[in-house]
């Protein structure tokens, strides 16, 4: 009977024991609830206002249910405005006045890259895409601007080598003339093929089986550092650790890096310093010229970040945008045939477009623009600030994320006549000619401008016309109507389509 009543009184023990961990667990989540609110609540109140976060998470469940409604929605809090990505504050910056005042006239104080934790993972801070604000970083866009040029960048023969890889695209397009096809790989292929020719002295045909693959993983990565996976990824980067979708990040970041490994093995059995072919060469020769200086930030892991920023920079943006060409060239055929008969009217068929074609072919040159502020491929770069300083009246401490909304800059209803619809004739005068406009900033401002801007400009104009010159995009027959949302990832794409083309001189 004792012992009985002995295992009775010991198992309530343990009942009580139990009841009393779990009451400790919920009574410090609750603890951990209201500290946190606490914290919320005070950060409010010394920074602008913007949308009501959530404990922990911040505004992130609004950026994954619908971005560019949040984005939108800034505004109305006033001309500087916060959110919580998570726990971290960002101040949002909505007016093109104070994106100048910031990026512009205050840039090195505004060009810090704040950590985000799944880039950093891949990239280890080197390179100059992520890497933060200092002497490294400095030292490396210099070096990326200057050899660029050096190799063509800005000059004619960039122009000659975009006009003849526009050729090799239109007859790759060509091969499906009449049938729908993805037109993704060919964009990809071509654009990408410039920045190779400068970084790896060559060009890779559209029919190799594993740059192509290079390409799609590229793609992929871009596409799953954005999405939902990425962002989780940010909030809890313990994961890595773990089995999950971000070990694709890693697995195609390795992946591109050995390709790039290699290349820089063959390059360095065969470099003539007295003849450097490409970027990769002379980035060879710098390290060996700066070897001995203490301060030198050229290395190995910082080459080959650096050459796979300026492969991963030079081929997405503007292999996205063109893609959203086509796209909208589809959904406004009056647009494309006027773009194609002004180009025919100075081209003809055969001439292949230059950049001082552009004077003479201002609705293209307008509708290119267009494009560009209506697909708004990068709405949000974020950058950190370097140092305390003041932003209208707040203190903001270093290390505070900023960000401008370039998706309302692009939609501002008090300088665009056609805010939410596409139409060139935002950028057209009513002589027709091309009016530029001052709010136009795709490519953002301050020293991180992106650094591409030249390469990426002759591009979009030499591959835009040179595609309505000779062909004539539409919809299959019974395709759904576009969902123009987009994917975010680094960059907002489209969701994959089917196109057909049609050789404009089978019609004539």
């Amino acid at each position: 009977m004792l012992s009985c009543t002995s295992l009775k009184m010991d198992s309530l023990l343990k009942y009580l024991d139990w009841i009393s961990v779990g009451l400790a667990l919920i009574g410090g989540l609750l603890s951990l609830l209201l500290l946190e609110i606490f914290r919320l609540n005070s950060s409010r109140s010394r920074f602008p206002p913007g949308p009501k976060p959530l404990p922990f998470v911040g505004n992130m469940p609004d950026l994954i249910k619908n971005p560019k409604a949040l984005a939108r929605s800034m505004p109305k809090y006033g001309e500087i405005s916060s959110l919580y990505l998570g726990r971290k504050l960002v101040i949002v910056l909505n007016t093109l006045q104070i994106v100048k005042e910031t990026f512009g006239q205050n840039g090195a104080v505004y060009s810090g890259r704040p950590a985000v934790p799944i880039l950093d993972w891949i990239t280890n801070g080197h390179g100059i895409l992520m890497a933060a604000y200092g002497h490294s970083w400095k030292q490396q866009r210099r070096f990326a601007l200057h050899t660029l040029r050096n190799f063509g960048l800005g000059k004619k023969t960039v122009e000659e080598r975009v006009a003849e890889e526009a050729q090799y695209l239109i007859k790759e397009m060509l091969k499906q003339e009449g049938k729908a096809f993805y037109p993704i790989h060919p964009i990809m292929n071509a654009v990408s093929n410039i920045i190779c020719s400068v970084v790896f002295g060559d060009r890779f045909e559209y029919d190799n089986k594993r740059f192509a693959k290079l390409l799609e993983i590229l793609n992929e990565n871009i596409r799953l550092v954005g999405s939902t996976a990425g962002r989780i990824f940010n909030l809890f980067p313990f994961i890595k650790h773990f089995p999950g979708p971000h070990q694709k990040v890693w697995q195609n970041a390795n992946s591109l890096n050995d390709f790039i490994r290699e290349a820089v093995e063959e390059h360095r059995k065969s470099l003539d310093p007295e003849h450097p072919r490409d970027f990769i060469d002379a980035y060879l020769m710098e390290m060996t010229k700066q070897e001995s200086k203490e301060d030198s930030t050229f290395h190995e892991n910082n080459m080959i970040m650096s050459t796979t920023d300026l492969f991963l920079a030079g081929t997405d943006t503007t292999a996205t945008t063109l893609r959203w060409g086509l796209i909208y060239m589809m959904d406004h055929p009056d647009v494309q045939e006027r773009c194609h008969e002004e180009i025919i009217r100075v081209l003809g068929f055969d001439r292949s477009p230059c950049m001082d074609d552009r004077t003479q072919l201002p609705y293209t040159y307008a509708t290119i623009h267009e494009i560009q502020r209506c697909s708004d491929i990068v709405p949000s770069v974020v950058h950190d600030t370097t140092q305390p300083t003041q932003l209208r009246g707040y203190n903001i401490p270093k290390g505070t994320r900023v960000m401008p909304n370039l998706t309302v800059i692009l939609t501002d209803r008090k300088h665009w006549k056609y805010p939410d619809t596409f139409n060139p004739e935002n950028f057209l005068d009513e002589k027709g000619q091309f009016c530029k406009n001052d709010f136009f900033v795709p490519f953002s401002l301050g020293p991180r401008v992106c650094l591409g801007e030249t390469l990426a400009r002759t591009e979009l104009f030499i591959f835009f016309t040179s595609l309505l010159q000779r062909l004539k995009f539409s919809w299959p027959p019974g395709a759904p109507p576009p969902n123009m949302d987009g994917i975010m990832g680094i960059v907002r794409s489209p969701f994959p389509f089917n196109t057909i083309c049609l050789s404009r001189e089978t019609f004539q």
